[in-house]
């Protein structure tokens, strides 16, 4: 290990792994749309957040066949769904959010290019490529987005909590 690199071996248990994909195979049985399938599964407080409580453990989940596996299954509903479900439907269920991302031009050439290609729309490409895992070291950080992202995640939790504890 050098200097510089900080990844820890974390094993992750079968069991947990097992649970998490049957979890999953069930609710995509019941055909939900994709942004209830995302919310379960992959979502603050859904079954991989559950089962894998830390960032090494999650890190190691999604280098799992399971986790591509789940990957596979959210890409099949958004396929499916978006042609049946209206965006009035699951506006209502999930209110969606603007983010606004400055990037450099030749980037957003790159995208609208790619997306004429696929015969999608920017904006299902964009999310297409936020559903996927990144390698840890594949991200920059800034110090000072370190604790506003701790902040941010531990009040996401605590939104999370109040949610389930109100839908109980």
């Amino acid at each position: 290990m050098s200097e510089h690199d900080t990844t820890q071996a974390v094993t992750i248990t079968a069991l947990a792994v097992e649970s998490v994909l049957r979890f999953a195979r069930g609710l995509r049985d019941q055909e939900p749309d994709w942004v209830t399938f995302y919310r379960e599964v992959f979502g603050i407080g859904g079954a991989i957040d559950r089962m894998f409580s830390t960032r090494a453990e999650l890190d190691a989940f999604e280098r799992t066949g399971e986790y591509r596996q789940l990957q596979r299954m959210l890409a099949e509903l958004r396929a499916v769904k978006q042609s049946i479900t209206s965006s009035e439907s699951t506006e209502e269920l999930e209110p969606t959010r603007v983010v606004t991302v400055r990037l450099p031009k030749s980037l957003h050439l790159v995208l609208a290019n790619e997306a004429h290609e696929r015969r999608t729309s920017m904006n299902k490409l964009c999310i297409a490529k936020l559903l996927q895992a990144i390698a840890a070291e594949l991200v920059p950080t800034d110090v000072g987005a370190i604790n506003a992202s701790r902040l941010a995640s531990e009040r996401n939790r605590k939104l999370a909590e109040k949610t389930d504890a109100e839908n109980s």
